[in-house]
């Protein structure tokens, strides 16, 4: 299995050394003659990862700087609104630090609205790439298409490679057990809570994070308090009772996570509620980080508090041993 990131990735504090430029307009005249990847890069998944890293050492082995280009918001938001939820698997900030991890120089993240979208891919190359930066090479995942009606590919860059004068490689699949590492992919397994080979895939626990606040109290008065936030992210695993790391004030703990309904309680209210084990305080209004490990079981209704007790508590236990035996955790579980 591919070696995860620290499940701390977004809570520890890490130094700084990927320059982010906001808009084509604020890149510095440095970044001329420069390596260049570019994508959407949703999840920064371990296919990512690999085009990433292939830039930053191929450009610091020609003496010149790596450039990641990708765009904000990600582009089906502007091109088909409509179509919701759109199921982003990293955030903006979770993105860059993720691509920042992989050892490029900079990033530039492209506005993407309506009228960008009319960027044809010639005009993209030529007043961008070439008039602009000045690429040397550029470096695309083998399926990867850019500019107005997806006119621009691999063999479009070619093209325009050997006219203007710098060079183009295309990534062969990534691929794990068999399956092309793709964005889809992975949100396809989250979606369907098979959270163990989503991490497989990215290289790291999927995460949710968001601000705790009141819940009814009923996990308290059965003696497992748990914390119930809103999550930031619209992909989420279905309804279930998930083993979790759960990232709160630089802490990691683990926790038995509760996503969906409570048919015992006659409540068919959806909610997301983490019981945190070995943990004493009071986390309301703190915002706490998710990191799915696996799925323990479906929701289902039990005959009375009682009998739903006994299950927690053997969801406790069973969430301990998998994460006291998590070989993919690098940080240190302070409670």
């Amino acid at each position: 299995m591919p070696k995860m990131l620290c499940c701390t990735t977004y809570e520890r504090a890490v130094k700084k050394n990927m320059i982010v430029f906001d808009g084509i307009q604020s890149i510095t005249q440095d970044y001329r003659d420069v390596f260049v990847t570019i994508g959407n890069f949703d999840g920064v998944h371990l296919s990512h990862q690999h085009i990433c890293r292939k830039l930053a050492a191929e450009a610091g082995k020609a003496g010149r700087k790596s450039l990641v280009i990708t765009f904000d918001p990600h582009p089906k938001m502007i091109l088909h609104p409509n179509i919701r939820p759109f199921y982003l698997i990293t955030t903006r900030a979770e993105k860059l630090e993720l691509i920042e991890k992989c050892g490029v120089d900079a990033t530039v993240v492209i506005a993407f609205d309506q009228h960008y979208s009319k960027t044809t891919a010639e005009a993209f190359v030529q007043e961008f790439l070439w008039n602009q930066l000045a690429i040397r090479k550029i470096i695309i995942g083998h399926d990867y298409t850019f500019g107005q009606a997806r006119q621009g590919n691999d063999a479009f860059l070619k093209t325009k490679g050997r006219k203007l004068g710098f060079s183009v490689e295309v990534i062969p699949a990534f691929k794990i057990n068999d399956e092309i590492v793709s964005s889809t992919l992975i949100r396809n397994y989250i979606l369907e809570g098979d959270v163990r080979t989503a991490a497989k895939l990215m290289g790291r626990h999927y995460n949710a994070a968001g601000i705790v606040g009141s819940g009814a109290g009923r996990g308290a008065g059965l003696g497992y308090p748990t914390a119930n936030i809103e999550p930031e992210k619209e992909l989420l695993p279905p309804p279930g009772i998930y083993a979790a790391f759960v990232l709160v004030d630089g802490q990691s703990c683990m926790g038995a996570l509760n996503i969906g309904a409570k048919p015992t309680f006659e409540d068919y209210t959806s909610t997301f509620e983490v019981f945190l084990l070995d943990y004493a305080g009071d986390l309301r209004g703190k915002k706490i980080n998710v990191l799915f490990v696996e799925k323990l079981r479906d929701i289902v209704k039990f005959d009375g508090p009682e009998s739903l007790k006994r299950q927690i508590a053997a969801d406790v236990e069973k969430t301990r041993i998998i994460l006291k035996q998590e070989k993919t955790f690098g940080g240190k579980l302070l409670c």
